[in-house]
């Protein structure tokens, strides 16, 4: 195991006192260091957000982007260099809200990357109006009758749409949160892992307690290649959350389905001279 130190980033963090990014943060460093990838072998691309500061807190290639716009320079980045360990970064405004469709299509690519969501249930860095996830009816700084559009589920969105790899955790749990990252990114192929995430200024209601209340975890005698059995399981919330792998399956990602892709070097490895391009600007002369 690698030492985690070799991951800080001494940067002051922006982050409110008592949010759960502070757990996310090192439970990321710790399952870097538990499966030996060194800071040059990964990437953390983010959008924009609380979650998406991330990339400025630890010690490895960063790539900060637009609001809900993480997947294409991930997506770029892996298919670039496949040997690189590629990882999102963003919030479940992010990437199920201005994300959605990115995150939808990223999932039919099955591109290679992995897909963490800090789901606060809100948007905590434009002062906490109502997000994909935040329940119908409940009251925000901007919904002050309430939210009406009916609440996104993104582990059953994902579950429709086949996504190789779908789990959930919580950031109260850093050992859970741990090995679900570390399966996560041992997975080829696409893997959205949902964290739980309390935000203590802008959301009073799913707080630390709602959350320890309600969530259990997913036992040995659960299967989670059981596509149908893992839809219903994604649709439990309310009293129950369900918390482990829920869905999983091995089928070809991206780089494997384009053959100039899937064998020899990496893009970034290959040599072009500018007398290559002639060929192709003979069509505009």
């Amino acid at each position: 195991m690698l030492e985690i130190k070799m991951y800080d980033f001494n940067d002051e963090i922006a982050w409110c006192p008592g949010c759960g990014n502070y757990s996310i943060l090192p439970a990321l460093k710790e399952a870097l260091a538990e499966l030996e990838l060194k800071p040059h072998q990964v990437v953390v691309a983010s959008g924009i957000g609380q979650a998406a500061k991330l990339p400025h807190y630890i010690n490895v290639n960063g790539f900060n982007g637009l609001h809900g716009r993480a997947v294409p320079p991930a997506s770029g980045i892996k298919i670039a260099n496949k040997d690189l360990k590629v990882i999102i970064h963003s919030g479940d405004g992010d990437s199920y809200g201005e994300g959605g469709n990115h995150l939808m299509h990223g999932i039919r690519r099955n591109v290679d990357i992995t897909h963490f969501v800090h789901d606060n249930q809100i948007y905590g860095l434009t002062k906490g109006q109502g997000s994909p996830t935040t329940a119908q009816g409940q009251k925000t700084t901007m919904q002050l009758d309430g939210v009406r559009m009916e609440t996104l589920n993104p582990l059953a969105l994902a579950v429709s749409l086949d996504c190789s790899f779908v789990a959930r955790s919580f950031s109260g749990n850093r050992k859970h949160l741990v090995s679900i990252m570390k399966e996560a990114m041992n997975h080829k192929g696409y893997a959205l892992v949902d964290i739980l995430q309390p935000c203590v200024i802008f959301n009073q209601v799913n707080t630390f307690k709602w959350y320890k209340d309600r969530v259990y975890y997913l036992d040995e005698g659960y299967d989670p290649t059981d596509r149908v059995a893992a839809f219903q399981k994604s649709l439990e919330w309310e009293t129950s959350i369900p918390l482990g792998i829920i869905y999983k399956t091995e089928k070809p990602s991206y780089i494997d389905k384009i053959s100039y892709l899937a064998g020899g070097s990496t893009l970034v490895d290959r040599q072009w001279q500018p007398e290559d391009a002639e060929k192709f600007m003979k069509d505009f002369m």
